[in-house]
């Protein structure tokens, strides 16, 4: 089954934030997104491996 919803932490202010997924855009997919909390711009990383396991990752822009 296949997750709808990741989270990763922000690099400015450390809050986790939950992000939807949507893999119509593929397996792999990179954009850039406003934290929440503190408002600074993270690149986002969804990756999906062979398994189908979704790991997601954000990085200060």
């Amino acid at each position: 089954m296949m997750q709808d919803e990741a989270s990763y932490f922000c690099d400015s202010c450390g809050e986790e934030i939950v992000v939807p997924i949507d893999l119509s855009a593929g397996d792999e997919q990179t954009y850039v997104e406003d934290c929440p909390v503190c408002c600074r711009p993270m690149v986002i990383h969804v990756a999906v491996d062979d398994d189908g396991e979704i790991s997601v990752w954000g990085e200060s822009e």
